[in-house]
Parts: C-alpha cells; sequence; structure tokens
C-alpha cells in the first residue's frame, strides 16, 4: 500500500498481524495505581516475539515488498529491536536480511539477530544515526531495499498503529497513554490512532534526557533528525526522530517527559521488584516518568508501554550494580 498513515492503514495492518504475533495482555499495576491516584494498566508488549514490539511493523512493511525486491533481499539499520523483527520475518518469509547496528550495541540483540540468520554488521561509530547514514550507502552499493525503523508508514503502522488497536480493545476506556519514543515509529502510530478514535485522550511521549529529539523538535517546529551520540543503556531511545513520524507527533503528543539515565535504570530495577518483569532500559522510560513524578498526574485509566526486553547479562548487571 502506497501513501501516508491513515486509520485503514493501521486497521489493515492490525488484519494482518493477527495470529503472526501475540495478542499481549495488560496488567494492573496496583503499586503505580496508588503512586499516580488512577487506575495504571501496563501493556506487556516486552512478552512480544523477538522480545519486543518491533516485530510488528517488519511484519507489516516487509509484506509490501515486491517480487524483486524478495530476490534482491533487505538491509537496516537498528539499535537491535528492530534488527531482531526484520531478521524474524525474513527468515518467515525465505528474504536475506542484512543489519547495520552501532558499535555500542547491547551483545544480546547482537546475538539474537545473528541466530536469527541475519547478516550483522557493526559500523565505527557508537551512535545510531552516523550507523544509519552508513548503513543507507551500504544499502545502495548492495542493491538492497532499504527498511526504515521508524520513518515509513507502514512500520508506524505495525510497531504503534496495531498496538493502539489492541490496547484500546482490551482496555476501552482507557483515557492516558505513556509510550516510549525513539525515533517515533511506535509513538506516532500510537498516537495517531487513539487521537483520530479517542479525541480526548492524553499522550505522553518519554524520552532519554540526553537524546531529547521530540522536545528538540517541538521547540523548534521542525523535524530533529540528528543529534550527537550520546553513552546509555537505552540505545533505543538515542538518536534523532523521524521527519514523518514528527509531522503526526507535533499535534498529537501532550506532554514530553525527559528522563535521566539514573531514573531510567531505577525503574528497570523497580519492574523486577514489583512486577517480577524484566524489561531493557528503553522501555523503562515509560515507568520512569510515573516513578519521577515527570508524567504528572495523568487522567485515568492510564496505560503505561512496556515495550521491550532485550537486554543482556552484562548489561543487566551493570544496572543491578
Amino acid at each position: 500500500m502506497s501513501g501516508g498513515l491513515t486509520l485503514d492503514r493501521i486497521r489493515e495492518a492490525s488484519r494482518l498481524l493477527e495470529g503472526r504475533v501475540l495478542r499481549t495482555p495488560v496488567e494492573p499495576s496496583p503499586a503505580l495505581s496508588e503512586r499516580l491516584g488512577v487506575s495504571v494498566w501496563l501493556k506487556l508488549e516486552h512478552l512480544q516475539r523477538t522480545g519486543s514490539f518491533k516485530v510488528r511493523g517488519a511484519f507489516a512493511r516487509m509484506a509490501e515488498l515486491s517480487e524483486a525486491e524478495r530476490r534482491r533481499g533487505v538491509a537496516t539499520c537498528s539499535a537491535g529491536n528492530h534488527g531482531k523483527g526484520v531478521a524474524f520475518v525474513a527468515r518467515q518469509i525465505g528474504v536475506r536480511a542484512t543489519v547495520y547496528v552501532p558499535k555500542s550495541i547491547d551483545e544480546s540483540k547482537y546475538r539474537g539477530m545473528v541466530a536469527l540468520g541475519a547478516e550483522v554488521f557493526r559500523s565505527d561509530f557508537p551512535g545510531y544515526d552516523e550507523t544509519e547514514a552508513w548503513a543507507r550507502q551500504e544499502a545502495q552499493k548492495a542493491g538492497k531495499t532499504f527498511l526504515s525503523a521508524f520513518d515509513d508508514p507502514a512500520i508506524m503502522a505495525g510497531n504503534g498503529g496495531s498496538l493502539a488497536v489492541e490496547v484500546l480493545e482490551q482496555l476501552p476506556e482507557a483515557r492516558t497513554f505513556l509510550l516510549p519514543v525513539g525515533g517515533g515509529g511506535l509513538s506516532a502510530g500510537f498516537a495517531f490512532y487513539v487521537k483520530e478514535t479517542r479525541p480526548g485522550s492524553t499522550v505522553i511521549g518519554c524520552q532519554l534526557e540526553a537524546s531529547p529529539a521530540l522536545r528538540l523538535s517541538l521547540d523548534k517546529g521542525e523535524a530533529v533528525t540528528r543529534l550527537p551520540a550520546v553513552e546509555t543503556l537505552a540505545g533505543g531511545l538515542e538518536g534523532g526522530i523521524g521527519v514523518s513520524t514528527f509531522e503526526i507527533l507535533k499535534t498529537r503528543v501532550d506532554a514530553v517527559a525527559l528522563l535521566a539515565e539514573k531514573e531510567i535504570l531505577e525503574a528497570v530495577r523497580w519492574m523486577l521488584v514489583e512486577h517480577q518483569y524484566l524489561i531493557e532500559p528503553s522501555a523503562a522510560a515509560t515507568v520512569a516518568a510515573c516513578l519521577s513524578g515527570k508524567a504528572g498526574r495523568p487522567a485515568g485509566p492510564a496505560v503505561v508501554v512496556l515495550s521491550g526486553r532485550n537486554v543482556s547479562l552484562e548489561t543487566l548487571k551493570r544496572i543491578l550494580g
């Protein structure tokens, strides 16, 4: 399907994903409900196949490949989870996948992509933005179709749109949604759907304070697509935002919570103690927004999206101290 993001495109992606991805549960969080003073629910998308929401967008985008594109193979750039999603789908449909990753990638994500059969190349760059520029050049040289990790309507429809459809089917009374924001593929698709179908709802974007592409873009009035690399364990939140994802988010995000690294790591530990779930740092930004008070006093019921669980033992040891 050509064109931009629409409700029809999101609903089509949701139908496509039936039986291909898990319908992850929503679960109440008594501790967060007490802290925020409203009913808080966790969307357990970290239980998804491949360990994150990214497999949704990979299915939706790769369903659009032509036969010629399938034969040539696909390439992408990923901080980890998108690459795992692409590798998983590529193996299922018989397409060769090449993934370019920053040199700072979490080892569990790297090993996961290799185990799924992808050809994985580490860049000489620690950050996502420089790695993506290199990846696009390499893909063009090889004649492979490049799959954006976020700045693509099919990716947005699958990653965020289908997730929003699912959440509202599970909890139709939900009024506030806390979403992680990196490049914007999840948040843009999710925000588009809930704002179109629930105009009075509130969307809170949760970002890494050291790499606040959405906040900077809102202040500037245009997408900040590249940022300097920063050292962080929340690699999925690092780097610039997409041009098309920002076009959607700029009129559909109500607040941005900027989280420090220590707040995000504390949220990982808190989830283990309170809910016995291991989530990766990039996914913990939404929980950190609640624990730190930076989410404010949202209207309830509120849904906190937990986007992934892919974290290596080495990284977990660093988090737990």
